[in-house]
């Protein structure tokens, strides 16, 4: 799965100058749910491997602890005006546990996001009015999502890779 996850994400960036892009990850969910925290792991992961080892964070990469109102930072991501916006959140796509999948902008209102204030949807939406940038959703399929669970082992081996994934393809950058 990490190879193939690993080539599907730097396939997005083939062929872009890479000296001239500039990330905003958007970590999504709700750390009292389980699997639902997917997207705060990973974002979390990032802000703790780039403390310790420079990976262009605030420069080149952006990473937001967006919890279940993404929303209430879309004046942060405008005023980084990023390239591309990573959104990582659990969402319930049929998969078996632990899986991903990278979401295009198009199929976001087909899947299941369960615990947001307002729709991701509608949050990219917004931004896409604002100025111009490219989406990419990652989409972990979750185990469990009840309330005061520990993240599954299947979801968090999926949410280190993509920590791992993101966080040295975003080095490479600076």
């Amino acid at each position: 799965m990490k190879e193939t996850f690993k080539r599907s994400f730097n396939d997005i960036f083939s062929g872009l100058d890479k000296k001239s892009l500039k990330i905003s990850l958007l970590g999504v969910g709700s750390e009292l749910r389980a699997d639902d925290s997917a997207g705060l792991v990973v974002a979390q992961n990032l802000i703790d491997k780039c403390r310790s080892d420079k990976c262009g964070l605030n420069d080149r990469l952006q990473v937001i602890y967006g919890e279940t109102a993404p929303e209430n930072f879309t004046s942060d991501i405008k005023r980084f005006s990023p390239t591309h916006l990573i959104v990582v959140d659990a969402a319930e796509m049929g998969l078996e546990s632990g899986s991903l999948k990278i979401i295009k902008k198009e199929e976001i209102k087909g899947v299941t996001f369960s615990t947001h204030v307002l729709p991701l949807s509608v949050m990219i939406d917004y931004l896409s009015n604002s100025f111009n940038f490219e989406t990419i959703v990652i989409g972990v399929e979750p185990k469990d999502m009840e309330f005061g669970n520990e993240v599954s082992k299947e979801v968090k081996k999926t949410v280190d890779m993509v920590s791992e994934v993101i966080f040295n393809f975003v080095k490479g950058l600076v």
